[in-house]
Parts: C-alpha cells; sequence; structure tokens
C-alpha cells in the first residue's frame, strides 16, 4: 500500500513520500523479524543494496540531496562540502547518485563538487592507492552512507578522511534507526546514546537522516498496519537511545 498525498498530509515533503514508496514496492523496507550484527531482534529491516535499478536509484539520490540541502540550511555554520564520500561499499552508488541530483537542482553551487570512496584494499598497480574519485586533501567532507548502528563505520570512515587530509563537516544516512548501542548486556535497562549521537560527541560532526523510527512508525500508522506498528513501538522503548 503506498503513501497518497491524502495519507501524508501536507507535513510529509514530497521526496521523503516517494522515498517511502519506493522502499515498500523494492522491498527495501521490509517488516518481520531479523537478526542484527548486534545480536537485537529487529522487527523491521533497511537494505540499501536492493536499490538497484534507474528509478530507485533516483528516488534515493532524490531523497539524499533534500536532506542535504535541508541539512545545511539549518547548520549554516558549515562550510560548503567540496566532496561527497561514500564508504565502500554501499555508500558508493549513494555517493554518486545523490551528487548527480545536487548538480541537476543546483549545478552552480554543487556542479564542481567531487566524488569519493575507498576501496576496502588498496590498490598497488596502475594508480595505485586507497581511494577512487577526488582527492581528500584540504576536502569539506560530507559522508552519506545506509544506516548506521553501532558507529564502528562511522569511525572509520573518519579516520580514512582525516589520514588523506580531509575534514569530515556531516554524516547523513538513509534511517537513523534512534536505537542505543549495543553493549554486552544489551537488555539492561541502562540509558545509552545512539551510534550517531555518540558520534557528534566525540567528534563534534553533525548528522542527519533521511527518516528516523519515528517516521517508520507514522508510515505504520498512516497504512494502517497496527500489528507490525506495535511491533516497531515495543522496540522503541526497549532501545530507545538517551540523545
Amino acid at each position: 500500500m503506498a503513501l497518497s498525498d491524502t495519507d501524508a498530509g501536507s507535513s510529509v515533503p514530497a521526496f521523503k513520500r516517494n522515498f517511502l514508496n519506493s522502499c515498500l514496492s523494492a522491498n527495501v523496507l521490509t517488516f518481520g523479524t531479523y537478526t542484527l550484527k548486534s545480536g537485537r531482534k529487529s522487527p523491521y529491516f533497511f537494505n540499501a543494496g536492493s536499490f538497484h535499478s534507474g528509478n530507485l536509484l533516483s528516488a534515493i539520490g532524490t531523497a539524499y540531496a533534500h536532506t542535504i540541502i535541508n541539512f545545511l540550511s539549518i547548520n549554516s555554520e558549515l562550510p560548503q562540502p567540496s566532496t561527497i564520500f561514500g564508504p565502500a561499499y554501499k555508500g558508493i552508488p549513494l555517493a554518486c547518485c545523490t551528487l548527480l541530483e545536487l548538480q541537476r537542482i543546483d549545478p552552480v553551487r554543487w556542479g564542481k563538487v567531487e566524488y569519493s570512496f575507498n576501496r576496502k584494499e588498496k590498490k598497488d598497480h596502475g594508480e595505485g592507492g586507497g581511494l577512487v574519485g577526488g582527492s581528500l586533501q584540504g576536502a569539506n567532507v560530507l559522508v552519506v552512507d545506509d544506516v548506521i548502528t553501532a558507529g564502528t563505520a562511522m569511525r572509520e570512515t573518519i579516520e580514512i578522511v582525516k589520514r588523506e587530509g580531509g575534514n569530515v563537516v556531516g554524516f547523513v544516512v538513509a534511517v537513523d534507526r534512534m536505537e542505543k548501542m549495543p553493549s554486552t548486556t544489551d537488555d539492561d535497562g541502562v540509558p545509552r546514546p545512539s551510534a550517531m549521537g555518540q558520534i557528534r560527541k566525540e567528534y563534534g560532526v553533525p548528522t542527519a537522516s533521511i527518516v528516523t523510527l519515528d517516521d517508520l512508525i507514522e508510515l505504520l500508522r498512516m497504512k494502517g498496519d497496527e500489528t507490525d506498528m506495535e511491533r516497531l513501538k515495543h522496540y522503541r522503548r526497549r532501545y530507545i537511545a538517551s540523545d
């Protein structure tokens, strides 16, 4: 069941509505029971790797682009990004389609912005090195990725950019799960920040997302799916982050 203009209401931007519809139609966003890397049993799963057709890449690129424009408007003190960075592997097509859409929307502002991504293993022949795309030396880097849970990938990305001489000015992800970071005694009832919140605290890097767990709960409400909506609400109560 797709979200219509009437269902969503004027408070839901068109780009977000189109993004959610694309996620549902392509089974990028599914509901059920899924075991995460942390061992948690999640009632939903988001797989950005399923954005593998032209129309789906257009939908997610548009959603990232508008989220970035809003993000930079709210954080007006941030410098203009000179590079869009997509961590290997899923971040690579996300960075490319996002930059294409940003350039389409505002070619003057984004036409000369570069994209870059890392190799999992450094290349020891040809041009060599651990990066593909624009140089990060002296670059103001905006990172795009799919979903952040533990924050390990975010820290690795910050270190890569720093090592290459760049500066991370922001992180934008598709889905903010809004859940606290895992621990060895995960269901201990102890408040903890989310991975994104921890990164903001440790590195002072602002973050944004296309949608949040709250948006997914609202999506299920509008669809009239009471069962899955209650499962997501229960998950939120159990693992909600303190930030």
